[in-house]
């Protein structure tokens, strides 16, 4: 079976698809944020002024915030120039990455479920974290 390539309806669908999950409209109804326990993990980032156009100057209006566990899964996700995994300096300190929906594509499904399960585990109780991943297997 081939992995295909992930898309803004995969973030949405394995972030709702997460145990105690509940979905917060942001400011905007097209920002959602997804939490666990009142977290966020997951979420749709209005258009800020740290995250634009290098050419334009224009501000990005489809940047994904993603949480990861430690600094060390930041950086193996960011340092490379080609990732479509970036952060800004507004994000410094800040345990989570950004990507742009428009390059989704990017990455397997199989990775962004990984990371947005990562992502989940990071934020959700020890005890939640645990019972999930024993139901994983």
């Amino acid at each position: 079976m081939v992995d295909r390539r992930a898309t803004v309806a995969d973030v949405h669908d394995i972030a709702q698809a997460m145990p105690h999950v509940t979905r917060v409209e942001g400011p905007k109804a097209e920002n959602p944020v997804y939490q666990v326990g009142g977290k966020s993990f997951v979420f749709f980032r209005t258009p800020r002024p740290d995250a634009f156009d290098p050419d334009t100057g224009e501000r990005y209006n489809d940047v994904i915030v993603i949480w990861v566990e430690s600094e060390a899964d930041k950086l193996a996700l960011t340092q490379d120039p080609h990732s479509p995994f970036f952060t800004t300096a507004h994000f410094d300190g800040h345990l989570s990455v950004l990507v742009r929906a428009c390059r989704l594509d990017e990455v397997t499904v199989t990775e962004l479920r990984e990371l947005i399960q990562d992502a989940w585990l990071s934020r959700a109780s020890k005890r939640r974290g645990e019972k999930w991943l024993a139901e994983q297997g």
